[in-house]
C-alpha cells in the first residue's frame, strides 16, 4: 500500500474541482463532528484502506481504525474542548493527488475570552471517489502541548 503522501497507482487521477470539493466537504464534515462528537461522517472521507499518521497517537490503518482512534481521542479533552477546525491555508498540489493544509484546532473560550488554537499540518492524500487514501499529521508536539496546557490553566482559573 502506497504511503499518506502518495497515492497508489491504481487511484485515478483527481481533478483541482474535485480535489477542492472533497477538501471542503473533509473541512465541513470536521466542524460538523466537534459540534456533534460522532466522527462517523468524517471518518467516512477515507477510504476503507486509508493510512493515517499522527505524531502523537502513532499511525492507523483503515477507516475503522480511524474512527475509533478519532472517536476516543475527540471524547476527552482537551479533544472534546476542540470546537472547529479553522483553515489557515492549504494548497493543491494537482499532479501528485494531494492537498496540504495548515489546520487550526480552536479550544472553547476557556473563560477570559482568550483564543487557543494549537495548528498542525496535514497531507490529505487522494483515495479517488471523493475520498482520501491517507493523512499524515505534522506538528511541533512540545509547542502543541504549551498551547494546550495554556488552555488548560486559563480553563482552570476561570471555573
Amino acid at each position: 500500500m502506497a504511503g499518506p503522501s502518495t497515492p497508489s497507482a491504481d487511484t485515478p487521477p483527481a481533478s483541482r474541482g474535485e480535489l477542492e470539493a472533497t477538501f471542503a466537504e473533509f473541512v465541513r464534515r470536521a466542524d460538523e463532528a466537534a459540534t456533534t462528537g460522532d466522527w462517523t461522517s468524517w471518518s467516512e472521507m477515507f477510504t476503507d484502506d486509508a493510512h493515517y499518521v499522527e505524531p502523537t497517537y502513532g499511525e492507523f490503518h483503515g477507516r475503522a481504525a480511524i474512527l475509533d482512534w478519532m472517536s476516543a481521542t475527540m471524547a476527552t479533552s482537551p479533544g472534546a474542548d476542540m470546537v472547529s477546525f479553522p483553515v489557515h491555508w492549504h494548497v493543491v498540489d494537482e499532479q501528485r493527488g494531494v492537498v496540504v493544509v495548515r489546520f487550526g484546532n480552536r479550544l472553547r473560550d476557556p473563560g477570559d475570552g482568550s483564543v487557543h488554537e494549537p495548528w498542525n499540518l496535514a497531507v490529505l492524500t487522494w483515495g479517488g471517489d471523493g475520498r482520501w487514501a491517507g493523512e499524515e499529521d505534522v506538528y511541533d508536539v512540545g509547542r502543541f502541548a504549551a498551547e494546550a496546557t495554556a488552555w488548560m490553566a486559563a480553563r482552570d482559573a476561570h471555573a
